[in-house]
């Protein structure tokens, strides 16, 4: 699980910060730390439920993109629809990569 979590940060972190201050929607230690933690949030429960469920990953990647995208929206509050683009791009990113690395 650490490995795949670092893996995730590592891809989703920098995405995350460049998305969200290129697009000027906060500053970019805010976008860091928010890329921090909203896969501090989300993976843990992500790695349990698909190490009980392997057949579920695109519905639990689905779940995981949107609680992302909440947390982003909330912390950000700007701009809803953009942000859920952008969180569907950094996961996307991150579970192709993980896809071709495993």
């Amino acid at each position: 699980m650490l490995r795949a979590l670092l893996l995730t940060l590592a891809v989703e972190v920098p995405l995350y910060t460049a998305a969200l201050t290129a697009l000027r929607l906060t500053t970019g230690r805010k976008a860091l730390v928010l890329g921090v933690v909203v896969n501090l949030v989300t993976h843990p429960a992500l790695w349990l439920f698909l190490t009980r469920h392997p057949g579920a990953l695109w519905p639990a990647e689905a779940l995981a993109t949107a609680v992302e995208a909440l947390i982003l929206a909330i912390a950000v509050n700007r701009d809803r629809p953009l942000i859920v683009a952008i969180a569907l791009g950094a996961n996307a990113a991150s579970l192709l990569i993980g896809l071709t690395v495993a």
